[in-house]
């Protein structure tokens, strides 16, 4: 059955994907995106124009009267809301943009479900609601009571809020939480792409915690493979994680840029910010048995992808 597929941050890098991919398997998919400045909105302006087919409304979550209008007009099955004020350590300087953009601007999703709640919801969490966790890989069970970051907290309120709302009026919410995702058409503030232009440029990098902090780096195409998956599952109320089940350290990240771009980096190392974790690493268990989650890309496969895109996209 076609789906009507609301997606928000739909020109940002998993949105990009997600709806290119849905309308290619026959959806109907309008986006919604306000095109912020956080990173070079260029980019984000790229990502629409090569969806072909595929209308992406300019507007904020915070202006609910708008995206009342807009959700009304459409008359979605499904929402997926991936539209959120991203990055760890930004969310130290700029803790009000988070607050706005993740938690008011996620109650007004919430809202319209409570109104319709035979639509179904799809929202992005993030592995970094694990926050100071120590026990790997990361279980959906695993207590997320000891935050690291404003960025990470506003993640957990979703999480609480969906559930809440779930409890209360009855709308079906399954929450994901991606980890470290990266790929072609991916956001420029993410390590692995700063780290690709500085080396392309001889420009040296900066490497915290020596490079020993390991990430659970997770292809894009096998992200789009388990939300495409949860969003057909039509579950009530549910937590997801979407990793790759096979963590790396930033320095073999490094050795792998080093390797697909046939240079190596200038590395300045730096000590840990405030806010970053150890290690992040997804247990996958219940991925695979609820949506038959099987990511097929590994980081030495994926970061040859990237860097052959960036070199046709970028330069």
């Amino acid at each position: 059955m076609t789906k009507r597929v609301f997606i928000t941050g739909a020109a940002g890098f998993i949105g990009f994907h997600l709806a290119r991919s849905l309308a290619l398997r026959g959806d109907q998919v309008l986006g919604y995106d306000n095109f912020n400045s956080y990173y070079d909105p260029e980019l984000k302006r790229d990502r629409a124009s090569n969806l072909k087919g595929i209308k992406i409304v300019k507007g904020d979550l915070c202006d609910y009267p708008f995206l009342d209008e807009t959700l009304l007009k459409f008359k979605p099955t499904h929402i997926v809301n991936l539209a959120a004020q991203a990055g760890v350590r930004y969310s130290l300087e700029n803790p009000r943009e988070y607050l706005q953009s993740n938690v008011d601007g996620f109650f007004n999703i919430l809202e319209f479900c409570r109104e319709f709640p035979d639509v179904k919801l799809l929202y992005a969490s993030s592995s970094s609601v694990y926050g100071n966790n120590t026990k790997t890989p990361f279980e959906e069970s695993d207590s997320i009571n000891d935050q690291a970051s404003f960025y990470g907290t506003t993640k957990k309120m979703n999480e609480m809020m969906a559930d809440m709302y779930h409890k209360l009026y009855g709308i079906s919410a399954i929450g994901l939480r991606f980890f470290t995702v990266y790929g072609e058409w991916g956001r420029p503030d993410m390590a692995y792409f700063s780290f690709t232009k500085k080396i392309i440029n001889n420009e040296p990098i900066e490497v915290y915690g020596e490079g020993e902090l390991w990430r659970d780096f997770t292809y894009i195409d096998d992200i789009i493979s388990g939300t495409t998956a949860a969003l057909d599952l039509g579950a009530g109320n549910e937590i997801f994680n979407l990793g790759n089940n096979h963590p790396h350290s930033v320095n073999e990240l490094i050795d792998i840029l080093e390797q697909s771009i046939g240079k190596k980096a200038i590395r300045i190392n730096k000590p840990l910010p405030v806010g970053d974790v150890h290690k992040t690493y997804a247990d996958i268990t219940k991925s695979s048995r609820l949506l038959g989650y099987d990511p097929q890309t590994s980081l030495e496969m994926g970061i040859p992808k990237f860097i052959s895109w960036y070199r046709k996209q970028m330069s």
